[in-house]
């Protein structure tokens, strides 16, 4: 059962083999044996979820269901849920009970979705290995001495270890997509605008955007589906006609089911920087492809190789702004003593905020203070109009992008904490997808072996035009349909 796909598990709920609750109180019994081993979750309450799985199974018997009606589903702890505690794996808000739903989680609330609970992240979103949480780093589920990615660490181990059906999670930089590949299942980081951010606790408001991680690019597409649409509170949302993310996945057909698409290889995406084991799963990949009937273009992406300081000028700017107003006084960490008032805030926000996330505060501070704006912050905003326009550029001669979705498989954890630059350097193929606004990808290609002989997932990933996740899940699901690399869980976690 907890095999099956999104589509499969709906079939047994709207065919009585299995009820909400029974599925519910199995992902429970698996989450309670191995979750303090992975420390996937930071929050869960048994109480609430059996409850919205009860009244899933009402909803089912009285016929009113839908696709995700009575799934388990784990949300990550940036996305405020009424009555969750809703940390953002930070000290700050270590105690934050939110008020009001995130528009993703009423959402998946209204589809009839059951919340299992809040998974762990990097704080506030910053970090490429998920060991920037306060509550301690997250295990890689295929080998627990390895990081699963970040930020979405915590959802991409819930979803590999089989520890919920999919996972949601916000991809500010490669959060969705680096997690996906080194845990191996599937994750869309949509176009900006397309899934709203009201009551998603912002990092970088310009870059920030939530999708879906699963095991399938089926799964990510039922997914999808419940959660984009228009939302009039966030000024950003983008109003258009809703979509069905599932069309055409069925009408894969023949050997050839790609015959005219065309796939655009970046030149700069396998240069320097890309480990040797990872490029041979990655072109293994485009050559499976090839059967499949698509055309192979060589394009160029000039800029990408800004990306990542262009990135780290942005971010931390908007990151400085937005996480000015947890300042110990209306809500969140505040010190037990202090002299005055300006005392306070310092002691607040020093004693409430991790390492890393006092770094970027402060860089974003730099490069926005008097003298300084326009020798950094005015200059990688231009740099980012250059980086959106490669893009337009290559789409004149492509239908999608492929590449790498991360440089090497799972590192070990510890291993680049005392390096920042190494780091940041994990997001060198995913960053600039965000900068341009643009949806991508990432599935599972294949493994490559670690020194202790460990399989390790590497993912491929799929970049695709403004509002064409359609066409990128089709031709996910059409590679998923021809291999398995999907369906694989890790070693000595399938009998648990």
């Amino acid at each position: 059962m907890i095999n099956s796909s999104l589509k499969q598990l709906g079939q047994q709920l709207a065919s009585k083999q299995v009820s909400s609750v029974e599925l519910t109180q199995a992902y429970l019994q698996r989450m309670a044996k191995l979750n303090p081993s992975i420390n996937a979750y930071v929050t869960i309450d048994e109480q609430k979820t059996l409850a919205q799985a009860q009244a899933a199974d009402a909803r089912i018997a009285a016929g009113t269901a839908g696709p995700l009606t009575g799934i388990p589903i784990a949300q990550k702890d940036i996305f405020c849920a009424q009555g969750w505690r809703t940390t953002c794996s930070s000290k700050m808000l270590e105690n934050f009970i939110a008020p009001y739903d995130a528009h993703v989680i009423s959402q998946f609330d209204a589809a009839g979705a059951v919340n299992l609970g809040k998974t762990n992240m990097d704080e506030f979103a910053m970090g490429s290995s998920n060991e920037t949480s306060y509550f301690g780093g997250v295990k890689n589920p295929w080998d627990f001495d390895r990081v699963p990615g970040g930020s979405s660490g915590g959802s991409a181990a819930a979803v590999a270890a089989r520890l919920c059906a999919a996972a949601t999670g916000t991809d500010t930089g490669g959060s969705i997509r680096q997690p996906a590949s080194l845990c191996g299942f599937t994750g869309l980081k949509p176009t900006y605008g397309l899934v709203s951010r009201y009551g998603m606790i912002a990092f970088a408001s310009s870059l920030d955007q939530a999708g879906p991680m699963a095991k399938s690019a089926e799964d990510c597409a039922l997914m999808l589906n419940v959660m984009a649409g228009f939302d009039e509170r966030d000024s950003t949302s983008v109003q258009r006609e809703q979509e069905d993310y599932t069309r055409g996945l069925s009408a894969m057909q023949g050997t050839q089911p790609l015959k005219g698409l065309r796939i655009g290889l970046p030149k700069e995406y396998f240069a320097e920087g890309l480990n040797a084991d990872v490029a041979k799963v990655i072109e293994t990949a485009i050559a499976e492809y090839k059967k499949l009937g698509a055309e192979i273009v060589e394009i160029s992406l000039p800029n990408n190789n800004l990306s990542i300081p262009v990135y780290y000028v942005l971010a931390p700017a908007e990151a400085s702004s937005n996480l000015s107003r947890y300042d110990g006084v209306r809500y969140g960490h505040r010190a037990a003593e202090y002299n005055d008032l300006l005392d306070m805030y310092m002691k607040s926000r020093a004693e409430g905020f991790g390492a890393e996330v006092k770094r970027r505060i402060l860089i974003g501070t730099y490069v926005l203070s008097a003298g300084y704006y326009d020798a950094y912050y005015l200059k990688a905003q231009q740099i980012r109009r250059l980086i959106a326009q490669d893009f337009v550029e290559a789409f004149k001669q492509c239908d999608v992008i492929m590449g790498p979705a991360a440089p090497s498989a799972a590192f070990k954890a510890g291993e680049k904490t005392s390096d920042p630059v190494a780091m940041y350097l994990e997001d060198l193929y995913t960053i600039a997808v965000n900068l341009a606004g643009l949806p991508g990808m990432s599935i599972p290609a294949g493994f490559t072996t670690s020194s202790e002989g460990k399989a390790l997932p590497v993912g491929l990933q799929i970049i695709g035009n403004y509002f064409d996740e359609a066409r990128m899940l089709n031709v996910g699901h059409a590679y998923q349909q021809v291999t398995d690399w999907h369906t694989r869980m890790p070693a000595g976690l399938e009998n648990i």
